[in-house]
């Protein structure tokens, strides 16, 4: 740690006395450590203003693996004070941070939330086709229809092309597309991952006669723990349920995020002051949402609202339950959740830039 701070703090420093002088240095935190002392250092050099843009605390990231009473997770903590301290403006990512700022760390920040780019936006069902018949081609074979077709028809799980006009329709019965997105790391959340895939509870529910769809659950990202998840996964033996993990283009991305029925969240802040992108990523989609909670998630997601809070995987197959019920043609909860989230407008990321913190540039004319 500290040979590759001390490199990092030359290597940074060196680079940025070398830059045309600036007016402002803004910088994110995390990664904080060396580069808030760094940064404060070259605002001194230019002359500069200093911006910390907080989105959690990085000692709090640190003591995930060592533990918070670590000597060295109490130096990055001390550390992040002392340095945040000497910025002249600082933003952060949710009211509960700027109430920590203020109170803890006597830091007055602006809220400045996260917003989904303009890339992020319900597919249209033509593109939404193309999607699914790519990933099919690509051996998802989550995404393939299961039912034998005609050698000239075009069919996935989801959609197909209507023989007689040629238009993309929805294929009737289909599963419902459920989503979710991880880093695949060591940590609690993924307990409730591991509870919810090695529980019967939904395909019990519809060997009960409970008129549920089949589910398809595409989770994505990448990390160290995925072989582990993908070899569990293997083991199972589900009827009703495919689970599939690929790692998308970064294109597509967004295209499935806008095609999907539900998303599922399954991060907890290190700090619980910071949101989940993903969720505003999915909220850009229109995409309601089931996410784990912890303790700022309701500045986000408004349960009952735009989506539903769980605290257990046990919790989860009861809102799957209850969203799913009748699925597709029954208009309940999940309709609603769209249908408010897409009635609420909410800005993308220039427009809140332009609003939170382009005046804060003017301040200093």
């Amino acid at each position: 740690y500290v040979i590759k701070v001390i490199a990092q703090t030359i290597q940074l420093l060196y680079t940025m006395l070398k830059i045309d002088q600036p007016s402002y240095i803004l910088l994110q935190n995390p990664p904080g450590l060396p580069s808030i002392a760094v940064a404060w250092i070259a605002c001194l050099f230019w002359r500069s203003k200093l911006i910390i843009d907080w989105h959690n605390y990085g000692y709090t990231i640190m003591s995930m693996n060592l533990g918070r009473n670590h000597l060295l997770v109490q130096i990055a903590k001390w550390y992040e004070k002392l340095f945040g301290r000497l910025s002249d403006y600082n933003l952060c990512v949710t009211n509960a941070m700027k109430e920590d700022l203020w109170v803890n760390c006597n830091i007055k920040a602006v809220t400045m939330y996260d917003k989904p780019a303009s890339y992020f936006k319900e597919t249209p069902l033509e593109l939404q086709h193309r999607l699914y018949m790519k990933l099919s081609i690509l051996r998802k074979s989550c995404f393939c229809s299961t039912e034998s077709v005609g050698w000239k028809a075009e069919r996935s799980a989801f959609t197909e092309v209507d023989e007689k006009n040629g238009h993309v329709i929805k294929t009737r019965g289909r599963p419902a597309l459920l989503i979710s997105s991880t880093s695949w790391t060591a940590s609690v959340y993924l307990s409730i991952l591991n509870s919810f895939l090695s529980s019967p509870d939904y395909e019990q529910y519809i060997n009960e006669g409970i008129k549920l769809p089949s589910l398809v659950c595409v989770i994505t990202g990448k990390g160290p723990l995925k072989d582990y998840y993908n070899g569990l996964i293997n083991k199972l033996h589900f009827k009703h349920i495919q689970i599939c993990t690929p790692w998308l283009e970064a294109e597509d991305y967004p295209l499935l995020l806008g095609s999907a029925d539900l998303g599922v969240c399954l991060h907890k802040s290190s700090s619980g002051l910071d949101l989940p992108m993903k969720v505003v990523d999915m909220f850009g989609c229109s995409l309601p949402v089931c996410a784990v909670y912890f303790e700022c998630l309701h500045e986000l997601v408004k349960h009952d609202e735009n989506g539903l809070i769980f605290r257990d995987s046990n919790e989860l197959a009861e809102q799957l339950k209850m969203l799913f019920l009748g699925f597709p043609t029954l208009e309940g909860k999940l309709h609603n959740f769209r249908k408010n989230l897409r009635a609420s407008k909410q800005l993308r990321w220039d427009e809140s830039w332009d609003q939170t913190v382009l005046p804060l540039f003017g301040q200093n004319e």
